[in-house]
């Protein structure tokens, strides 16, 4: 029986798409011939990763998981609803939301680290996952949020089961007040993150571009007015206020009493707690933003389906 080297695995791997222990059974399946180790691959459904890597996945989970002052979160992406709704792919997210409170955001970190339960790296069951259920798939993104001296606090709008869904939030609180108190507050917060998906947590940390651009629109919306150049300014300034109230976290409404400034209300919670409290971070993931999606009608998308 022929030896099967990394090499050969290696160049198996880049040709077909399967994972690596995958490619090493069927280059010892076929003593060494890539060749014919590419139709051992292919027999066995295990090539197919290959072939859809370039089809669009804007659907899948948001999985999110907290432990000890840190949270993490990552969107795993599927093709179809249909598969994101499958307990084996919801359980693999979950997996590596639990990894993420290790790496992080550092993706490829992840991908390198053994897969719980099984021979695989996180990246080989990604392959060995699209070539099982048969849809693309991706490990989009991951974060992880620390806070030293208080707590994390998740949060899934409309989880489909506990730490899985469309939109995560975590929200990091700086406290030595009651664990309960700050788990209510910070639960509170998460929700108002999901329902109003601030940009920033303060005005400082907003993105001097974006900033910028507002203010040459409202510029220009007020100079269109004709009113005199000191008008101008303080009409800029006020309108400017008010993207800050819409955008930056701290400036926003509360949407729990609609009336309460989000920073006024952690002052008024510190007060009643005993103890300061500060808002440290937060993370909100919506599943597929920013994903063009393609627009297919259903005769074409049958069509692409049996073509596979």
């Amino acid at each position: 029986m022929a030896a099967v080297t990394a090499q050969m695995v290696k160049a198996l791997r880049e040709k077909t798409g399967a994972g690596m222990m995958d490619c090493k059974k069927a280059l010892g399946e076929t003593e060494g011939d890539i060749e014919e180790a590419v139709d051992w691959l292919r027999k066995n459904g295990l090539s197919a990763a290959a072939k859809k890597a370039g089809r669009v996945a804007a659907e899948g989970v948001v999985a999110v998981v907290t432990s000890d002052g840190s949270g993490a979160m990552v969107e795993v992406n599927s093709e179809t609803d249909f598969v994101a709704r499958n307990e084996e792919f919801q359980g693999f997210a979950a997996n590596l939301a639990s990894m993420a409170l290790e790496t992080g955001n550092d993706l490829e970190a992840m991908k390198a680290k053994p897969f719980p339960g099984t021979d695989r790296t996180v990246e080989e069951q990604l392959f060995h996952n699209i070539a099982t259920i048969g849809e693309n798939m991706s490990l989009r993104r991951a974060i992880r949020l620390d806070v030293e001296g208080g707590v994390v606090v998740p949060y899934m709008h409309n989880a489909v089961v506990p730490g899985i869904g469309k939109i995560g939030v975590l929200v990091a609180l700086k406290s030595n007040a009651e664990a309960a108190v700050l788990e209510r507050l910070g639960k509170q917060l998460a929700m108002h993150v999901a329902a109003t998906a601030p940009q920033s947590m303060s005005v400082a940390d907003l993105d001097p571009a974006t900033v910028e651009r507002e203010k040459t629109i409202l510029t220009d919306q007020a100079k269109a007015t004709g009113r005199p150049d000191n008008i101008i300014e303080k009409m800029v300034e006020g309108r400017l206020r008010k993207f800050y109230q819409e955008v930056v976290l701290l400036e926003q409404t509360f949407v729990v009493d609609n009336e309460t400034k989000v920073a006024t209300v952690i002052e008024n919670a510190a007060t009643q707690a005993g103890a300061p409290i500060e808002l440290v971070g937060f993370e909100r993931f919506t599943l597929g933003e920013g994903i063009e999606r393609e627009e297919k009608d259903f005769a074409a998308e049958v069509a692409a389906q049996l073509g596979d």
